[in-house]
């Protein structure tokens, strides 16, 4: 086709297919742009407007502010995660919810550093929370335990999402490359990283995203030591 000739894909004309507005569409709009952007910082109004296929002031019709938004797209993130059950046993309900966490974070990483961040909590985020106590307590744990362990599996949890979004490879393969640089230098100077590369992240097996589960029982395990449940 010459530079002259109109396109014949109909979607390089077409506008965006306008949607039926109401709170859950324009939240569930401005959750998809932010997982295609990668970031809140640059979801504005005009922008999820363009993505919905309205005018802006449509928006304000159902969520009056940037601020009510970010609300319900968090709450959005925590309604996809897994409750654990108030009858079941602590550990593998903890276990259960971390995994399903994780899960969500990964589909949607610009919510890791959001998700205990807003002063204005939805009834997701809320029975969330409130799930994990009651879990914690109707197997033993007083406040202070409880405290304890989300602040410490939270941590967890949020923090290798982070490093495990941040790392320029997470497998054997992505990581060979970029080992293959730095060998020299570590060999020279790092022994024990050279080691350490060579015998394991080297290893056709290895993937840092395995590392999740392995981490999740010592923490697990640390808790249940530390407590005596």
């Amino acid at each position: 086709m010459s530079a002259t000739e109109p396109s014949t894909d109909p979607s390089a004309t077409e506008p965006p297919k306008r949607r039926r507005l109401n709170r859950e569409a324009v939240l569930a709009g401005a959750v998809e742009l932010a997982d295609r952007l990668g970031s809140v910082e640059d979801l504005t109004i005009r922008k999820l407007a363009d993505h919905l296929g309205v005018k802006p002031m449509s928006i304000y019709h159902h969520v009056p502010n940037k601020d009510e938004i970010l609300d319900g797209m968090v709450d959005a993130v925590f309604a996809e995660i897994d409750l654990p059950a108030a009858d079941g046993e602590w550990r593998p309900e903890l276990r259960r919810r971390a995994i399903s966490a994780r899960a969500a974070l990964n589909r949607h990483p610009w919510a890791t550093g959001m998700l205990d961040s807003r002063t204005n909590p939805g009834p997701a985020t809320l029975t969330h929370h409130d799930s994990v106590i009651a879990c914690l307590r109707a197997n033993g744990f007083d406040a202070a335990a409880i405290g304890h362990a989300v602040a410490v599996l939270d941590a967890f949890i949020y923090g290798f999402t982070l490093q495990e979004a941040a790392l320029p490879g997470t497998n054997a393969e992505e990581l060979t490359d970029l080992a293959a640089d730095l060998m020299a230098v570590f060999e020279a100077e790092f022994p024990n990283l050279a080691w350490f590369t060579n015998a394991h992240v080297l290893s056709s097996a290895y993937s840092f995203s395995d590392e999740f589960e392995p981490g999740l029982d010592l923490v697990l395990d640390g808790l249940a030591a530390r407590l005596g449940l």
